[in-house]
């Protein structure tokens, strides 16, 4: 059989797979994404009321207000770092991660617990006297970031820790609170791997959705 005989049915055969690998079936997985999981295939985004994307139920965002369920904190900030004091490099380079720090390590130490210093520029508030004078019982999902720095979960018990605050804060009941963090847990994956975990974006949607007790 001839050189040139072999290499054109080389080069054919490259094009069938080019075509069967990188056209075909991309192009008919994102049909099938696109059919069969709509939500999951365009990023698990999560609708207000209004109807309006307000995140993504796969990423995390930073609550901090005594009206709403806080999140888990982030070494990165959830990625809103400010352009214009980006000194980790946040936006440069898209980076998510855990900070690595060990729990004897000065700077988490700083962070949990807080530093004084003569200049109150420089004083730190540390998330657990932040916490405590919230009324709020300090839970490790609190105080510690999750392996990507982005978790969209807190634990029940970080959630029910936060209750009183909440109630107290929005003229509500507790127990008009309770059936919400029922109802937006997420449970064990096929009922055994993994924790149940509370979607705090989801949790705060539906918080904002309540009316207060008559």
């Amino acid at each position: 059989m001839s050189f040139t005989r072999e290499a054109s049915r080389a080069v054919r055969s490259t094009l069938v797979l080019w075509v069967l690998t990188a056209i075909i079936y991309p192009l008919v997985m994102i049909a099938f994404g696109q059919i069969v999981f709509p939500f999951q295939a365009n990023g698990s985004m999560i609708k207000n009321a209004q109807g309006q994307d307000v995140g993504s139920a796969l990423i995390g965002q930073p609550f901090t207000s005594d009206r709403y369920f806080n999140s888990r904190p982030s070494t990165t900030s959830y990625s809103t770092a400010d352009p214009k004091a980006d000194e980790a490099g946040v936006l440069k380079t898209g980076v998510s991660g855990a900070s690595n720090l060990a729990p004897s390590n000065p700077a988490l130490l700083d962070r949990m617990k807080g530093k004084s210093d003569p200049d109150p520029a420089k004083a730190i508030e540390g998330d657990i006297p932040r916490l405590q004078k919230a009324g709020v019982k300090p839970t490790a999902d609190l105080l510690y970031t999750s392996g990507s720095s982005l978790d969209p979960h807190i634990t029940p018990e970080g959630a029910a820790a936060q209750l009183d605050r909440i109630a107290r804060t929005r003229g509500l009941q507790p127990s008009q609170l309770e059936p919400l963090i029922r109802q937006n847990t997420d449970g064990r994956f096929l009922g055994i791997f993994g924790e149940p975990g509370v979607n705090v974006l989801k949790l705060n949607l539906a918080l904002d959705a309540l009316k207060p007790a008559s």
